[in-house]
Formats: C-alpha cells, structure tokens, sequence
C-alpha cells in the first residue's frame, strides 16, 4: 500500500511538473510558498472514498510546483452514518460547510468523496486529472491576503494563536477559520459499505471554526478550544485560511504543526 500510495503521488508530481515547468514562481516563492487548500469531503461508509482518501494522503503536504505547498483537509460528512457504521471523524460541522459549498456550485446534492480546492474548483475526490488541472489554475493567481500563524501557545485546554493577515480593503469582514487537525487515523470498520476494512487517513478534522474577520489592524491573537480527541501536541496541524463570504474563494492560507 506504501508503495503504491508513493507511485501515485509521483505520478501525479510529475503530470503537474511537466504541464508547469514554464510558470514564473516569485523570487521568494521557495522560502514562503503558497499553500493551495484541498478539501475533501470522505465518509467510512462509503465505498467509493478510500482511492480519494489515498490520494490525499499521496499529495497532502507535497510541493507540486515552485512555491507551491499543498495543505489538505479531511472532512467527514454524517449522512452515511445511518447506514450501519458511524464514522467517528464525522460532524455536522462538516456535512453543513459541504452543503454550502453545493449551493455555491450549484449542485443537485452533495456526494463523497470530493474534493474542493481553494473553495472554487470542485470534483470527484479521487479523479487525479481534476486535481491537477485545479492546481495548475492556481498557479498564475497571488493570495489576495498574506495570512501567516506567527505563534501557537497552549495554556490548559485551548491554543493562544497569534496571526497577522493584510489584504487589500476590499477583503476586509471575509471570514478567518481555523482547523485543527489530526495528522493520521485509522479505523477498522465493523460495518456497512466498508465492513471489514482497516482505513486510514490523513490531515482529518478535529475543529472547524471561524475564529475572526478580516479588518484593519493586521496583527490578531484568537483562542481556539482543544477537542478531548488530542492527547498531548504532536501529531497534529494548526491551519487558518481566509475565505470570502459570497464566492467561497480561499483567499490565503498558513499551517502549522503542533
């Protein structure tokens, strides 16, 4: 499986590297690079979700060009859990933020697995040709908001962040979140579509929220509640991203690890 998850994600490497060796990348692209967020929306109920949840992990902080770093999400939606086994990463924080993601692309209904980047290109979770064309997209585009994680303190059972985030006025009231995330789980599944399987993931969600708003004053200290499922600060990552309220746009984004 090791091998197999590497051979896709050098696969994949090497369809971006070669359909983007001519991008200009900034001089200090490689010291800071832009982190492109992957969203994927995953159930252990279903069948279908494993090869994205593969995928993910092969391209989960990857680096698929100059300056580029892609940082990804695993979000575990509820609507299969009524179908024999309850995925324990689930949460209906996670099945409404991809129900406004469905309204923003205009779906019929929302499905697993999918993917969405930088909160405008959506697809089937594990189509590898999507994924690298929607990174390819992203290549020409400057983050409208330099947002960087200057600090992370733990005191008791929350996380002091200290942040800075500019951005042009114009972006400012868009939504600064924040997740916390596991760096690797793995269930066996008792039941349902996947009965009998050991799953594994990455980058899996723990805490989603928003935390503040884009304003003025660039320098910003938020405190963010551990969940009871981290047991000490490895393991796990910091991300915040700001997004724009109407389009969903990802406008910057940093991570962190714990």
């Amino acid at each position: 499986m090791v091998r197999l998850i590497q051979g896709i994600a050098m696969v994949w490497l090497s369809n971006v590297f070669l359909l983007s060796a001519q991008v200009a990348t900034p001089a200090d692209a490689a010291s800071r690079p832009k982190v492109i967020l992957v969203e994927l929306f995953t159930s252990e109920g279903c069948s279908s979700c494993p090869p994205a949840d593969n995928l993910l992990r092969a391209i989960n902080g990857t680096q698929p060009g100059a300056g580029q770093l892609i940082v990804g999400i695993s979000e575990h939606v509820t609507y299969w859990n009524s179908l024999g086994w309850t995925d324990p990463f689930s949460s209906d924080l996670y099945t409404d933020r991809q129900n406004r993601y469905g309204s923003r692309f205009g779906l019929d209904s929302v499905y697993t697995p999918q993917m969405v980047v930088n909160g405008t290109e959506q697809f089937v979770g594990s189509d590898q040709g999507s994924l690298a064309s929607a990174i390819r997209k992203e290549q020409n585009r400057t983050d409208p908001v330099d947002l960087r994680i200057l600090s992370v303190n733990r005191l008791g059972g929350s996380l002091t962040v200290d942040f800075s985030a500019k951005g042009d006025a114009s972006f400012r009231g868009s939504e600064i979140f924040a997740v916390l995330t596991d760096d690797a789980d793995q269930s066996i599944v008792p039941r349902g579509e996947n009965s009998g399987r050991t799953l594994s993931h990455v980058a899996v969600a723990r805490v989603l929220l928003r935390v503040a708003k884009l304003q003025e004053a660039p320098q910003q200290t938020v405190q963010i509640a551990l969940p009871t499922s981290f047991h000490g600060m490895t393991g796990h990552h910091l991300i915040l991203f700001a997004q724009a309220p109407g389009s969903g746009k990802v406008l910057g984004a940093d991570s962190k690890p714990l």
